[in-house]
């Protein structure tokens, strides 16, 4: 693929980044850094587990 057209693909998931800070922030101010903390910490540990399975799916699939 272009650079160029590469740098504008890039540039479409910034909204997606924005928002996700957004939603952040009022999740925080509506439910408090622990409780939102220990949320963000579940998710990251499921996307965590889920690149594990891939990552062994695609060793299995040669």
């Amino acid at each position: 693929m272009d650079q160029r057209l590469q740098g504008w693909v890039n540039l479409l998931w910034v909204p997606v980044a924005v928002l996700f800070l957004i939603i952040d922030r009022l999740c925080v101010k509506k439910f408090g850094t622990h409780s939102v903390n220990k949320v963000e910490l579940y998710i990251l540990g499921i996307l965590l587990l889920l690149f594990a399975f891939n990552w062994i799916r695609l060793r299995f699939q040669h």
